[in-house]
């Protein structure tokens, strides 16, 4: 997988998501029970933390909704090769509600 943004560019994307109104849902829940399926076994993010190199407070404020945070390229990459997925399947844009645009 070729990520074409440099760390610091997605973080600034990002930024500019929040100020505008604008919302990138990551979907850990989601695949790690369809990971949790497929293995027939319970998956923690303790594992997927030592596993991928992310975070586990980290991966714990990606899998709230409520919480809005910023990761990076190195990060993403982890996470779908640990999951086997795409960057569209690891993150979603979700249009803020309460944005009036």
């Amino acid at each position: 997988m070729v990520l074409l943004f440099c760390q610091r560019t997605f973080a600034v994307i990002f930024e500019i998501y929040f100020f505008r109104g604008f919302m990138i849902r990551f979907r850990l829940k989601e695949l790690i029970a369809e990971k949790e399926f497929r293995e027939q076994r319970k998956i923690t993010l303790i594992e997927v933390a030592e596993k991928t190199g992310v975070n586990r407070t980290s991966l714990s404020k990606m899998q709230n909704p409520a919480n809005r945070h910023s990761t990076t390229t190195a990060a993403v990459d982890a996470l779908c090769n640990y999951f086997g997925c795409s960057v569209g399947e690891l993150m979603v844009h979700v249009p803020d509600p309460q944005d009036p645009a």
